[in-house]
């Protein structure tokens, strides 16, 4: 099950669960749709593919919450 990480790691975005314009790699880290944009879709840590995050909702999201851990690096 993906982590649905809570922002941007490179800009800080907030980035929600249950809405689009997260964008993520194999090893999930994960970006803005800006941030993903600006690295022309490449994750700068594993070289691979950034995709559209999918959103999770409603009881789904409550039974499995999104994390609050951080991973900006600013």
């Amino acid at each position: 099950m993906l982590e649905m990480r809570p922002d941007c790691e490179r800009c800080g975005t907030e980035l929600h669960p249950s809405q689009g314009g997260a964008f993520i790699c194999s090893l999930e880290s994960t970006f803005c749709a800006e941030c993903a944009d600006e690295l022309d879709e490449i994750c700068p840590d594993c070289r691979g593919e950034l995709l559209d995050r999918p959103t999770r909702m409603g009881r789904v999201l409550k039974a499995n919450p999104a994390s609050t851990r951080s991973r900006f690096r600013g």
